[in-house]
């Protein structure tokens, strides 16, 4: 006698059987993993830290008063987490952020239907730090921080600018590179733990 079996085939999960699984399955992986992370994914400082002294960025460019502005912006975004007391020198401070603007510049990169330029990058090189009051120590650096971003005028010039014509004509466009340049800065220290 030849005993023959049918295939056996299970039912297609539905729709919801699916859903009601995969709390389970999000659990499961959860207990399973093994807590390995990436360093300089934080977003705070070292507990201790809660008082940041911002002294006067240096500036060895010709450009005069751009350290005043980009320091304020770099205040003003640690200000904006609302974890730190910000002063503007180094006396009490439990971690400093010091910088010294080292290049400026800006490029036409878009030409507007009269072939007059109509947005530029704009290029600051900067070398900045974040020393550690308690330990002595220097938690971060970057030598040379390029930060580039291009911006819309909202009106078109006939040749290239220099960093002063282009900060004295377009006051608003300024003011958002530094901030956008104080966000990144801010955002590099603060992964960095």
């Amino acid at each position: 006698m030849i005993a023959t079996f049918a295939k056996a085939t299970a039912p297609k999960p539905t729709r919801r059987d699916v859903l009601r699984a995969l709390p389970v399955l999000a659990a499961g992986m959860g207990a399973t993993s093994c807590g390995y992370a990436l360093a300089g994914r934080g977003s705070f400082l070292p507990d201790y830290i809660r008082t940041l002294g911002i002294p006067m960025f240096g500036n060895t460019t010709p450009n005069p008063t751009i350290e005043q502005i980009f320091t304020q912006k770099v205040r003003e975004q640690f200000q904006a987490s609302g974890r730190y007391t910000v002063i503007p020198s180094d006396a009490g401070a439990d971690g400093i952020v010091r910088g010294e603007i080292q290049s400026v510049s800006t490029q036409p990169v878009g030409l507007n239907d009269a072939q007059l330029a109509s947005r530029y990058r704009f290029t600051v090189v900067v070398k900045v730090a974040f020393e550690d009051v308690k330990q002595q120590k220097t938690l971060w650096e970057n030598a040379a921080l390029s930060f580039s971003e291009e911006y819309d005028l909202g009106t078109p010039t006939s040749g290239p600018q220099d960093f002063a014509a282009f900060a004295g004509s377009n006051r608003a466009a300024f003011d958002r590179i530094a901030t956008d340049f104080a966000k990144s800065v801010v955002s590099a220290i603060l992964e960095a733990f």
